[in-house]
């Protein structure tokens, strides 16, 4: 049976891809998408950046055709703006508006965003249903289980945004305080699931980091479908191997070098074309160690990526690794 978020069909389990702050940009998605990403999101967007035109805010709002169905993420403490943010956002064209309401970096949790929505359930419904009216599009909330242990109240949040009109919902496994620390929990998730009053989809986020982590989860915990963060960074062929398993209940080979050593060209032109040589180049430097991790004695070949200048460096460089480990790993 598959799973709908409004009009978007998404099939039977999809896999999402997580909006990662400096991480989840057009290149990257670009790579997630050709290994079997089901949907994808925007990096998160302040709406103050939205209502002051600001530059980076902007270009944040830039999608193409072959990422759909992708959604929007916007952030922000005052309903007011969210409403305008939204307004703003949708007209740039996404399949879906989503709210973060999950964010527990300080720089925005202690500005009355993200996380910090979880202490106060009233306004996040009252900023929810603002932005459900402020858009002809599906909108969605990732969120966490609440701000602490003694707060855990995603509970009555999955039916109180359900009421107001939200499409899905999002439920990363741990509370605000627990940060990215810990195992996450998706007891409650399950609960939430189970409850009869939600009719909504209900994605799980949080340590899927493996096939066989992915098909227990999906069994124990009965979610609609997932969500992966972390793990994909570097290795965006988890999205396949996770739909391999599912399917047969083996695993595919891990990708080769030439594999890794050609997505991570793609990711590297993608970032080119997007922002340019010089920021491409630059913020691509963050992606060279997960694209390689695990390759032994790798160091050296890392620390001259991360400083190579031009494209045409850091590809003589690629192609040199090409050659060293290709009969290696073999």
């Amino acid at each position: 049976m598959s799973v709908q978020i409004g009009n978007i069909d998404l099939g039977e389990f999809p896999l999402l891809l997580a909006p990662m702050e400096d991480v989840s940009d057009p290149p990257f998605r670009y790579v997630c998408k050709q290994n079997g990403a089901d949907m994808m999101y925007t990096e998160f967007i302040s709406s103050e950046g939205l209502i002051r035109d600001a530059a980076k805010s902007r270009q944040k709002l830039d999608i193409f055709e072959y990422e759909r169905p992708i959604g929007i993420q916007i952030f922000g403490s005052d309903i007011d703006h969210m409403r305008e943010a939204t307004e703003i956002a949708s007209l740039a064209g996404p399949d879906l508006m989503d709210i973060n309401y999950g964010c527990p970096v300080k720089q925005v949790a202690c500005r009355g965003a993200g996380a910090s929505l979880l202490q106060d359930i009233d306004k996040m419904v009252a900023m929810t249903k603002a932005v459900v009216n402020a858009t002809h599009l599906p909108v969605t909330v990732k969120t966490r289980l609440g701000w602490d242990d003694n707060t855990k109240n995603v509970y009555e949040v999955a039916e109180r945004l359900q009421d107001v009109g939200i499409k899905a919902l999002t439920i990363h496994g741990r509370t605000r305080s627990q940060m990215y620390k810990g195992v996450a929990d998706w007891t409650l998730i399950h609960q939430i699931k189970k409850n009869p009053r939600i009719k909504i989809p209900i994605f799980g986020n949080g340590d899927i980091d493996s096939p066989e982590k992915a098909a227990e989860w999906r069994t124990q915990f009965e979610v609609d479908g997932m969500m992966i963060g972390r793990a994909a960074i570097g290795y965006p062929w988890i999205f396949r191997e996770i739909k391999h398993y599912f399917k047969t209940g083996e695993h595919l080979d891990k990708p080769t070098i030439a594999e890794r050593i050609d997505v991570c060209k793609t990711h590297l032109q993608k970032s080119i074309e997007w922002k340019g040589p010089r920021t491409g180049i630059f913020e691509m430097r963050r992606h060279y160690s997960n694209y390689f991790k695990g390759v032994p004695d790798f160091k050296e070949y890392r620390m001259k990526l991360v400083t190579a200048a031009t494209v045409e460096e850091i590809m003589d460089i690629l192609d040199q690794v090409d050659r060293k480990y290709a009969f290696e790993m073999a």
